[in-house]
């Protein structure tokens, strides 16, 4: 099991029905799932980019991405509709929490300058997004091998009901917010 999802049961779920006086377990808020967004709009020249793109959020997340395509063509972007843009990237259950342990644990504390994420990035429904400006903070990919520097977003979608408990939620994982 793993040491994210032991921690949630054990600790947060007791922690957070305390604080918010939840009647049910099921009523406590929960991790249902991480999406990871890679753009790549100069893409539009190179298709090669797109699969160098993909072939790092391979690496990164342990599951293949689904391209994603232009919706309307933008003649000013010389885009044409469904033309591959980026990718993208959705992780439920044990990747999940694998991929939010090796996020907060290893790859945040490689930003530089990091002084903790931002706590206003919430939507109003209890998700939260995270957005990086390179790929080389995780351990998996290696310096040489890059094509482009690109960033991602990634965002933590919870069944939060207010952005209040899913920041509960999420500082009780450990994620490093600012003070």
């Amino acid at each position: 099991m793993n040491r994210l999802k032991e921690k949630y049961n054990t600790e947060i779920v007791p922690s957070l029905r305390e604080k918010f006086n939840y009647k049910s377990v099921m009523s406590v808020p929960k991790l249902d799932k991480i999406v990871i967004n890679v753009g790549a709009g100069d893409a539009t020249t190179n298709t090669k980019l797109i699969d160098a793109a993909m072939n790092e959020l391979a690496l990164i997340t342990g599951q293949r991405p689904v391209a994603t395509k232009a919706k309307k063509a933008i003649a000013g972007f010389k885009l044409r509709e469904g033309q591959a843009i980026g990718c993208k990237v959705t992780l439920r259950g044990e990747r999940m929490y694998n991929f939010l342990d090796k996020l907060i644990s290893i790859a945040l504390p490689r930003v530089r300058d990091f002084r903790g994420v931002s706590p206003k990035s919430f939507d109003g429904r209890g998700n939260y997004t995270i957005g990086l400006t390179e790929q080389l903070i995780f351990s998996e990919i290696e310096y040489d091998n890059i094509v482009k520097i690109r960033g991602m977003d990634i965002v933590l979608v919870t069944t939060a009901k207010t952005n209040e408990e899913a920041f509960e939620l999420l500082k009780g994982f450990g994620m490093p917010f600012k003070k």
